[in-house]
């Protein structure tokens, strides 16, 4: 699920005005915290996301207000420059948004948006995000947590 691009000249800088919240991103123990607060919502809450999973990563997709704070998590928005891509709220990339969303869909060539996390380097495809299932989360959590 997760892609991990070529290693692309690319360095992120702080961004002067932060994107809107559009999903927030989890690797490895993030991403297990981000599962535990998610299971701690209300089923109302929790069906208002929807959500990809794949091995150590996990993101959720929501209204800014309702996504769930976890330290150490990465939050995405979208840049108008780049709309297939969700992009660190926080950060922007040195490059020309438009020029780094060509070259990210053409290498990811799995659909979009992609979800860029520039550390550890991942794109994460969010086109197939499905409701988010307590049951489904739940499992997902519990195979996660097994995984060395």
């Amino acid at each position: 699920m997760p892609h991990a691009p070529a290693r692309l000249p690319v360095t992120w800088s702080p961004r002067p005005e932060p994107l809107a919240a559009l999903a927030v991103a989890g690797v490895g123990p993030v991403a297990l915290s981000l599962a535990r607060r998610a299971l701690a919502a209300e089923d109302s809450q929790l069906s208002a996301w929807s959500g990809v999973a794949g091995s150590g990563v996990l993101v959720l997709l929501g209204d800014t207000q309702s996504l769930p704070w976890v330290d150490g998590a990465v939050y995405l928005g979208r840049d108008g420059a780049a709309p297939s891509l969700l992009l660190p709220c926080a950060l922007a990339p040195e490059v020309a948004p438009a020029l780094l969303e060509r070259a990210l869909v053409a290498w990811a060539a799995s659909g979009t948006p992609l979800a860029v996390l520039p550390r550890p380097g991942l794109l994460v495809p969010v086109g197939a995000a499905r409701p988010v299932a307590r049951e489904t989360l739940a499992s997902w959590l519990k195979v996660a947590e097994s995984s060395p």
